[in-house]
């Protein structure tokens, strides 16, 4: 969750939302996020909201669960009041930060409110992410127990000089001893990657594949290394004391992951995901992509019901400090008319394996079809019977080829 909020319309105290975001509600899912903003140390190159305990003034870390159960009750009764049917979650999420920062207990109470207001739909997924010195397998243990059924490992990568430069804590061997936990306490396993750190080689990306694969996740992420601006990497990088990211070794090091995953029985689903099986792909992720809706819980959170979006106040002092007003914590919101969702939805789509339909296109988006597929950027079976599904270089280009898909 970056931590730049988008500027919009001013969100109303009360949160009700308008009518249109009613429409067609009972064809969408509803999946919940919490976001808990607590990090032990801040990585250098991570944009996302976030606070260490250094950072955090007139709040206390033991408290927010409390705080996020405020918000599920006060949703509940905005969703209620705006007339819109009362949908068991289909996903939970846990995110951050480092939600397992928190006791697992708090975790649990969190659950159970979002259990206790809506119901949890039957088979829902309930992920928490976790870094690998944060959880012990007694908490492990604990979240399994209360309802969790999958973990995200934050592994990042395998190799020490690597893990320094991103500025990850954790030691590299925690990375098996928590997913050997997971397994035996039957949730369902997912490792996150990142490839092109400043330093990295080539053969420490087989390393990290090749540690990471060994442990048989069902599902894995990685992510190419975005340096964003204002973090302590950009700063770093600015002033010669990082090596700049090699945006070319990025091409280099998507292959050589995508050939390795597809050799260890893991197929891709979206650009950078890829699972054993389709019930191992992140529904609560895809339910982002294909514009279901979603309530996200704590500061900086952004929510999605029937194309109104908004997103709370970042700092959780002043999260708190609204939800104890009883008014609602968002800083902004808007409502996407056609043109924009449907932009959206063929920039999303485009990303995911089943692609997207032609019938999404304007005329000339159409046209540039044909022009996409000499390229070898798109698959030319699954265009001519209408659909866009991009082929591997079109992944590694996937931004140019929305560009042409979605011309001004």
């Amino acid at each position: 969750m970056p931590s730049a909020l988008p500027l919009a319309d001013p969100a109303p105290d009360d949160g009700l939302l308008p009518s249109s975001a009613l429409d067609g509600i009972e064809q969408r899912d509803f999946g919940v996020y919490l976001h808990v903003p607590f990090c032990r140390v801040r990585c250098g190159y991570c944009d996302f909201n976030t606070y260490t305990a250094d950072e955090i003034r007139g709040v206390k870390q033991s408290d927010f669960a409390d705080q996020a159960i405020a918000e599920v009750v006060f949703a509940a009764r905005v969703l209620e009041a705006s007339g819109a049917q009362s949908r068991p979650a289909s996903t939970v999420f846990f995110g951050g930060g480092t939600p397992t920062l928190l006791p697992a207990d708090d975790l649990r109470r969190m659950l159970d409110a979002v259990r206790t207001t809506w119901g949890l739909a039957e088979g829902a997924e309930v992920t928490t992410e976790a870094n690998p010195d944060s959880i012990d397998d007694a908490g492990i243990d604990s979240l399994a127990a209360a309802g969790f059924t999958r973990l995200s490992v934050g592994m990042q990568s395998a190799v020490p000089h690597v893990l320094a430069t991103l500025e990850r804590t954790h030691d590299p061997a925690n990375v098996g001893r928590v997913v050997a936990a997971a397994r035996r306490s039957g949730l369902a396993v997912s490792l996150d990657l990142i490839y092109g750190t400043p330093g990295e080689s080539l053969d420490d990306w087989h390393r990290s594949l090749d540690e990471a694969l060994a442990l048989e996740p069902d599902h894995l992420s990685a992510y190419a290394l975005i340096v964003e601006p204002g973090t302590k990497l950009a700063r770093q990088i600015a002033r010669g004391e990082v090596a700049p990211v090699d945006d070319d070794l990025h091409a280099v090091f998507y292959e050589a992951a995508d050939a390795q995953l597809a050799a260890a029985g893991l197929d891709w689903y979206e650009v950078s995901n890829w699972a054993t099986a389709p019930e191992h792909r992140s529904r609560h992720n895809r339910a982002y992509w294909t514009g279901h809706d979603w309530w996200g819980v704590g500061p900086g959170a952004h929510s999605h019901v029937g194309g109104v979006r908004w997103w709370n106040v970042k700092h959780p002092a002043a999260y708190a400090e609204r939800l104890a007003r009883a008014v609602s914590p968002a800083a902004g919101r808007e409502t996407l008319d056609t043109e924009t969702r449907r932009i959206e939805h063929v920039l999303l789509q485009t990303r995911l394996r089943e692609g997207v339909s032609t019938d999404a296109l304007t005329a000339l988006g159409r046209r540039n079809v044909a022009g996409l597929i000499a390229d070898g950027l798109v698959e030319p079976g699954p265009a001519l019977r209408g659909t866009v599904v991009l082929t591997l270089r079109g992944r590694l280009l996937a931004d140019g080829v929305v560009r042409r898909l979605l011309p001004d």
